[in-house]
């Protein structure tokens, strides 16, 4: 089974366990929106990447922490699109969820995703459970205060940021948590992987800064133009276009070299050329470089 389809089986299964009779019809049709269709599934393919790099001696535990890191992910958009912060209609292009469903239910499909998160882990732990305490810190440090998710949403509402921590927070923290929690998952040491997924994430954030420049609401799946009409920090913004495509490309690179030498590290390396291309295409850099160069 290769990593996407293994994802999407252990993903259903979990938001299966939870939408069943006796739940709230609308919130679980609200859950099942955030969740499916996904888009790259890049959190849980780098985690399960990891995992299989270190071993994956214990499957389950690995699929759980993939999901559970998607299904943070998938609440942070949910929370992303509401009036109170972007209010976005469209989201992987088709309505969000609080267009969908209305903003009531989007806050709570928002806030049930992230409790089933941690669910999946604990239901998952019964073979391993004494990696189950090092993965819960990883996780919920990537989610929560001082530098997890959720305190990179709170950075827009502040007056002044820097731009590294943003981005940091925003974006690197989820992806720092897939290559720590994907080797925790497999028994390894957790801080060997963890460079990889700092400089990925925050790769990750710049190409999200260019794309909401160069790309159009079709191809992103949601409205263009928004770091600017927001006044959110942007890598575009703050060093141009040019300048932050060879940011993002000095990343790549760092995210590559940072690969620790394992019998997995030419499908990392893979996943990570092949995700930077889908991101940033080549096509665009160079209409860039020929835009700056007249």
């Amino acid at each position: 089974m290769d990593i996407l389809n293994r994802i999407e089986q252990a993903l259903s299964a979990i938001i299966n366990l939870h939408d069943v009779p006796g739940a709230p019809p609308r919130l679980a049709a609200a859950v099942r929106h955030a969740v499916f269709p996904g888009g790259a599934r890049i959190r849980p393919q780098l985690c399960l990447a990891v995992a299989m790099a270190c071993g994956d001696d214990d499957p389950a535990l690995a699929d759980a922490t993939a999901c559970a890191l998607e299904l943070l992910h998938c609440a942070s958009l949910v929370h992303d699109d509401l009036p109170c912060f972007d209010d976005a209609a469209v989201r992987r292009g088709r309505p969000s969820v609080q267009a969908a469903f209305g903003e009531p239910l989007a806050v709570l499909a928002g806030d049930a995703l992230i409790v089933m998160a941690f669910q999946a882990l604990g239901y998952a732990a019964g073979r391993s459970p004494q990696r189950l305490a090092p993965l819960l810190a990883t996780v919920a440090s990537a989610t929560g205060m001082p530098a997890g998710i959720v305190a990179g949403q709170a950075w827009e509402c502040e007056p002044r940021v820097a731009l590294a921590d943003y981005q940091r927070a925003k974006t690197g923290a989820l992806f720092a948590a897939a290559t720590a929690a994907g080797a925790q998952a497999a028994g390894a040491e957790a801080q060997a992987w963890r460079p990889l997924g700092e400089r990925l994430g925050e790769a990750y954030q710049v190409a999200d800064d260019i794309r909401d420049v160069l790309s159009e609401p079709d191809v992103l799946g949601k409205p263009v133009g928004q770091d600017a009409a927001l006044g959110r920090p942007s890598a575009a913004h703050q060093l141009g276009l040019d300048g932050a495509i060879r940011h993002f490309d000095g990343l790549v690179a760092g995210a590559i070299a940072a690969v620790p030498e394992c019998p997995g590290a030419p499908l990392l390396r893979a996943l990570v050329r092949a995700e930077s291309e889908r991101l940033v295409p080549r096509a665009w850099c160079e209409d860039v470089a020929r835009r700056v160069a007249a």
